[in-house]
C-alpha cells in the first residue's frame, strides 16, 4: 500500500503546483517577423487609422522624442521591429533579444527617430553595433538589455535623449507610459494598425509579478499591471517606460505568450539595475 501511497500524494502536490505563464522562445520568429511584414504591407496601403498597443492612444511626431523605432535586419536577411531610447547623442538602448534570440540574430539596426511610421520618415541611423549584457540569458530574459552605439544624432524639437533614474526607488504604484509599434490586440483585431502608440500602466510590486510568471521574475525585473487589458504587445519589445521628467525606468521585455488583452502583467528590465552597466558604455 504504501508505495500506491506516495503515487497519490505526488500526484496530489503535482495538481496543486501554481501553473505559471510562459513568454516566448523566439522573439523573432514568433513576432518580430510577422509584425515587420504586416506593418510594412498597411504602410504600402496607406492604411493609417491612427492607433497601436493594447488599450492606448495613438502618437504624434516629436511627443516621445526620445523614442527610436528599430528595424533590425537579420542574418537571413528577414525583417523584424523592435524599440529603443535614446540616451544620448551616440547611444540608444534597448533590449537583448531585439538583437538575438532563439535561432535569430541581428545583423543590422535601422534606428528611426521623430516618426510614427517604421518603414518611412523621421531621421534614419543604421548600425551594427550593439552590445548586449554579458549575463543575458535568452531563457529566461534576464538581463534583457543592449546598448546600441550609433552615429551622431543632433537634438531637435522632435528629437532628445531621455534621462536615466537615479537611487533604487520600486516605482511600485507609479503610473509610466510605455511606447510602440507594437500590435494593439491579440489576434487578427490587432492587425489594422501601424502608428506608433502609448499607453499609460501602473507600476505592480515584483511578489505580485511573480504569482503570474514565477521565478522569471527577478530583482532586475520590473512588471507593469495589465488591468483593463492594457498592457504592451507583441512588437513593443525594447521600447521604453517612462516615467515625467521625461526618466526611464524600463526597457520592454516579455508579456505572457498566451496573449496582450487577459490582464496579466508586462515585464521590463528594471533600469536601475543596469546603471552601472549602462554608464560605462556611453
Amino acid at each position: 500500500m504504501r508505495p500506491i501511497l506516495v503515487v497519490l500524494l505526488l500526484a496530489v502536490a503535482a495538481s496543486a503546483a501554481p501553473k505559471y505563464e510562459t513568454i516566448f522562445t523566439d522573439y523573432h520568429e514568433e513576432f518580430g517577423i510577422p509584425e515587420a511584414a504586416r506593418i510594412k504591407a498597411a504602410e504600402e496601403a496607406m492604411d493609417f487609422d491612427g492607433s497601436r498597443i493594447v488599450g492606448g492612444s495613438g502618437s504624434n511626431v516629436g511627443q516621445w522624442p526620445f523614442f527610436g523605432g528599430l528595424l533590425i535586419t537579420l542574418t537571413d536577411n528577414r525583417q523584424s521591429i523592435c524599440g529603443s531610447s535614446l540616451l544620448s547623442n551616440t547611444r540608444a538602448l534597448t533590449a537583448a533579444h531585439c538583437w538575438r534570440h532563439g535561432s535569430s540574430q541581428g545583423r543590422q539596426v535601422t534606428v528611426i527617430f521623430a516618426s510614427n511610421r517604421l518603414f518611412s520618415g523621421g531621421t534614419r541611423v543604421n548600425s551594427n553595433r550593439v552590445d548586449m549584457h554579458g549575463s543575458y540569458n535568452q531563457n529566461t530574459l534576464a538581463n534583457d538589455i543592449a546598448v546600441i552605439t550609433i552615429n551622431h544624432v543632433g537634438y531637435t524639437n522632435n528629437i532628445n535623449r531621455i534621462n536615466l533614474p537615479t537611487g533604487t526607488a520600486s516605482y511600485a504604484g507609479n503610473q509610466a507610459v510605455a511606447v510602440g509599434f507594437g500590435r494593439t490586440a491579440d489576434g487578427a483585431a490587432g492587425a489594422n494598425n501601424q502608428n506608433l502608440n502609448h499607453v499609460t500602466l501602473t507600476v505592480i510590486t515584483n511578489d505580485e509579478c511573480r504569482r503570474t510568471f514565477g521565478n522569471t521574475i527577478i530583482a532586475s525585473t520590473l512588471c507593469t499591471s495589465g488591468a483593463g487589458g492594457r498592457s504592451v504587445c507583441q512588437g513593443d519589445s525594447g521600447g521604453p517606460l517612462r516615467i515625467n521628467g521625461p526618466i526611464l525606468i524600463g526597457v520592454t521585455s516579455f508579456v505572457a505568450r498566451a496573449g496582450c488583452q487577459r490582464g496579466l502583467p508586462a515585464g521590463f528590465a528594471r533600469v536601475t539595475s543596469f546603471l552601472a552597466w549602462i554608464r560605462a558604455r556611453m
